[in-house]
């Protein structure tokens, strides 16, 4: 399945709800308020609305919550991807942050620009939104694992 992706199309129904259902039981994605906003194949994009709980002691977005859309980008950018009796872990992702993130929230990009049977790479992009204003904030890169024959299902109660 070695694949390069240079232009996300639009992936099937089936693909699609697979990325939102698995989104949708991210603990963390929901305590932070972020949404899938688009997908395609190979493709990823979440927003993060501002609130003050979600910064740091200068009032802007926290590293930590940045990271989180991104890496979450990224990883179901991968699962877009991979067949459908599979699921999706992050190796490694590097985020490069480039300027304070403010705004009236952050969209996080994940694009596959190289997909293998195991390994998967990404490119993240962060940006800042206020009002018509964008702004890279982070760019980053990111290494998944393809869990062939693990499909991704609500964990049991641990």
């Amino acid at each position: 399945m070695l694949d390069q992706i240079t232009r996300p199309e639009p992936v099937d129904t089936a693909t699609e709800q697979r990325v939102r259902d698995s989104f949708g039981r991210q603990g963390l994605m929901q305590h932070l308020g972020a949404t899938i906003t688009e997908v395609r194949r190979g493709f990823v994009r979440i927003r993060m609305p501002y609130r003050p709980e979600l910064t740091q002691q200068h009032g802007y977005f926290h590293a930590g919550g940045t990271t989180a859309i991104a890496d979450s980008a990224g990883g179901y950018a991968g699962l877009s991807v991979f067949p459908a009796d599979s699921s999706v872990l992050t190796v490694e992702f590097k985020i490069n942050l480039l300027a304070p993130a403010q705004g009236d929230c952050l969209e996080a990009t994940g694009k596959v620009v190289k997909a293998g049977r195991t390994l998967t790479v990404c490119q993240l992009e962060v940006h800042a939104l206020s009002g018509e204003k964008r702004a890279l904030i982070a760019l980053g890169q990111q290494t998944l694992i393809c869990l062939a024959g693990q499909p991704d299902t609500a964990p049991e109660n641990r």
